[in-house]
């Protein structure tokens, strides 16, 4: 491959990519031949796996520490892709967290945190990155949730936040169409990663069962879909049935089904 072929390749900027669908995503756009930088809170998971990529893939990889629930983190990963001379062609706003209990029990502190990571980082990363992928053509890739579409007992301020962020998406996607910028709101349902964990939601039925998609499937199918300029996306036929028999249950039912699904198993 000469220099000049890879100089003209394009760069994903993932956020979370450390593992589960943030690595997913990031493999699917290495495979296609897509420089990478890699980002989450500590980097040695990233660079186990950065090496095998760089010589299978043949593609650029660079891994930043940068933790975006920090008041500024989102700020300093913009810079530090600036210091760098770093241009990307798409953003991937993937990092994510919940806190699961009643909202009235949970750490305010946890939950600010939560909301700076799932609602400022995008943002404020969108924002500042936006005119690069204007002038690019590129791509906006927001993982969201099915816990976007009803209201969440036991995980409230999550499901408010995922709301959020597809709503924003939805909205951002119809004034950038014009401007050569797809952006795409992916919507998972619970999946096999470390997301239960750190939100202290292994206790919750949502994650009991074994049938439950892996980062690597998830995020293979994101991809392909921000590659496909879609905008709203749910993953998976038994989702996209839940989330339509969602648009004929009246709200005070779905908030009681959800807390009975959500409940401590």
């Amino acid at each position: 491959m000469t220099t000049e072929l890879a100089s003209r390749r394009k760069t994903a900027l993932v956020t979370g990519a450390s593992g589960g669908i943030g690595k997913g995503i990031a493999e699917a756009a290495a495979r296609d031949g897509w420089h990478l930088v890699l980002t989450a809170r500590k980097t040695g998971d990233i660079d186990a796996f950065a090496e095998d990529w760089r010589r299978r893939y043949g593609v650029q990889i660079t891994a930043l520490a940068q933790d975006l629930s920090l008041p500024g983190g989102a700020d300093a990963l913009f810079d530090a892709l600036q210091a760098r001379g770093i241009t990307i062609d798409c953003l991937v706003n993937n990092a994510g967290i919940g806190v699961f209990g009643e909202f009235i029990d949970t750490s305010l502190d946890e939950e600010l945190a939560m909301l700076r990571l799932n609602i400022e980082a995008p943002t404020v990363l969108a924002k500042r990155f936006l005119p690069q992928l204007v002038e690019r053509g590129g791509y906006l890739l927001n993982i969201a949730s099915i816990a976007s579409f009803p209201p969440g007992p036991y995980l409230a301020a999550y499901y408010g936040s995922k709301a959020y962020l597809r709503s924003w998406s939805e909205g951002i996607a119809e004034e950038l169409a014009s401007r050569g910028v797809g952006v795409t709101a992916y919507c998972p349902g619970p999946v096999r990663t470390q997301f239960a964990d750190r939100a202290n939601a292994k206790r919750s039925a949502l994650f009991s069962g074994n049938h439950l998609p892996d980062g690597d499937e998830v995020g293979r199918a994101a991809w392909q879909a921000c590659m496909q300029r879609r905008r709203l996306v749910v993953h998976g036929l038994l989702n996209k049935l839940q989330v339509f028999a969602m648009r004929f249950t009246p709200r005070t039912l779905l908030a009681k089904i959800v807390r009975r699904v959500s409940r401590p198993a």
